[in-house]
This record gives C-alpha cells, structure tokens and sequence, in this order.
C-alpha cells in the first residue's frame, strides 16, 4: 500500500508526480528544486541560497511526514556543474548532525527551468 503525501509549504509538482509517497516503512521524495513555495519564484541568486531553498522544501515535506532530517537514509544530488559541489556540500551539510545518509552526487547534462541543483531523499518512517 502507499499514501501520497503532499504540503503547500513546499513547492507543488510541476508534472504527474508527487512531492511524496509513504510506501513499505519509507518515504520517497521527488527531487526539490529551488522553487521558493510562497511566490512560486525560483531562489538563483547564488549557488549557496539555492541549496537552501532546496534543503528548506525537503524540510517542509518531512515535516509533513512527521519526520525529520534524522530519518533519511539516501540522498541523491544532482548538480549541472561539479564545480558547485563544496558549496552545495557546506549548505547540506548542515542539516546534518551525525548518522549521515548514504549519497551520490552526480553532474547532468541539464536540471528542471535552468536550476543548478536538484536533490531527492529517501527516509525512514
């Protein structure tokens, strides 16, 4: 059985997905992007608040889980530019305090309207 589990404090889907879907003891969440979820804009300005924004939807649709950062045993970032990575890594880690997930960080060809980075996660329920 799975539960689609969706909030308005995170951006809504911009295709036939779901931010969530509770199934099996875990939670799936799709890939964020840095869409700010109160004006629908997209947060670009650095490479930094981008992440932040990124990590923030991921936070609003745990929490709309009942769960927190704690609870997540993968992630899975995608980056249009590895160059971007120390900085990205800075901002994800610090949601971060100990028991880090597992993770892969991959460069692509292109992201969803442009943006420079696009992380999933996998969560214990």
């Amino acid at each position: 059985m799975k539960t689609i589990l969706n909030t308005e404090n995170a951006p809504a889907p911009i295709g036939p997905y779901s931010q969530a879907v509770k199934a099996g003891g875990f939670l799936f969440v799709s890939g964020q992007i840095a869409f700010e979820p109160s004006t629908g804009e997209l947060v670009l300005s650095s490479i930094e608040a981008e992440t932040e924004r990124v990590m923030e939807n991921l936070k609003a649709i745990l929490l709309n889980a009942g769960i927190g950062f704690e609870n997540i045993v993968k992630t899975s970032i995608f980056l249009s530019d590895m160059k971007d990575f120390a900085e990205v890594n800075k901002v994800y880690g610090r949601y971060f305090t100990d028991n880090f997930p597992a993770r892969e960080t991959v460069q692509v060809a292109g992201l969803p309207r442009g943006v420079n980075v696009e992380i999933s996660v996998v969560a214990l329920i």
